[in-house]
Parts: structure tokens; sequence; C-alpha cells
């Protein structure tokens, strides 16, 4: 398809399989990057938060991470500190993030990324929780 999408994914994160599964049950073929192996730069970052409209704290995965441990949910952490931090624990970034000529957008939840998309993928469609999403005829109910 010419409708480029790319997704910055973390394979071991249910919503991040699912917002994958969603782009790819519309046709698409994203370029996905597993940033748990990649990593992050500090402009790409600055980047994708700039395009979604996020600041880093906005950004920071807290559940199921070590940003309590590491005290990076003190309010006195700085952006610099925290964007340091996702650099060299790139767990700590909220994922899925996926960018399309639509814009850029953190899909928590799933279905978010529907928004991003030219085409809707065919029904009946759920996100990880088992919520249905599409059904049957196509019509998206969230």
């Amino acid at each position: 398809m010419s409708f480029p999408i790319v997704i910055h994914h973390n394979p071991d994160c249910g919503t991040s399989r699912n917002v994958l599964g969603i782009i790819r049950a519309a046709g698409y073929a994203p370029v996905v990057i597993d940033y748990l192996t990649t990593g992050w730069t500090r402009p790409q970052l600055l980047g994708l938060f700039a395009a979604a409209n996020l600041t880093p704290p906005e950004a920071l995965r807290v559940s199921k991470s070590p940003a309590e441990a590491l005290g990076l949910t003190a309010p006195d952490v700085t952006d610099d500190q925290l964007l340091a931090a996702m650099i060299a624990h790139p767990i700590l970034v909220n994922r899925p993030i996926v960018c399309t000529p639509k814009g850029v957008r953190l899909c928590r939840p799933s279905e978010a990324v529907l928004d991003l998309l030219d085409q809707m993928p065919p029904g009946p469609l759920s996100r990880e929780d088992g919520g249905l999403i599409i059904d049957a005829k196509g019509n998206r109910l969230v």
C-alpha cells in the first residue's frame, strides 16, 4: 500500500501486539521497529513526542517498568533526565507509538490506531481485553 505506517513496537506487550494486528488486518504492511532491540536516540524521541503532542512524563511507562525504582516518578525529575533514562532503558517509553500520514500517536488504548488509518480493517475486531471495537458489519464501535 502507498499509505506508509511505522509502529514502534514491543512484541512482549499485548496492546502493542493488538495494534500491530489491527494495522495488518486493515491491509497494511507496516515498518515494525522493535525499539527494545534498536533503542532510541534523543532526536528520535524528541521528534516523536513533538509529533504526538506528548511530554516525556506523559510518554513514561511507569507500570511494568523500572521507572519508580530509578526514581523517575519524583516531581523534581526533569525532561532531560527522563529522556536520558529512556535512552538508557528503552522499556521506559510507553508503547506502541504509531506514525502515519494522518499523524503520530501513542496508541493506548489500541483502538486509538483507527484514527491514524486510511481504511478500516474488516470486522469483527476486538481489542486485547476482548472488547469489540469493530462489529461484523465493519462499523466502528469505539
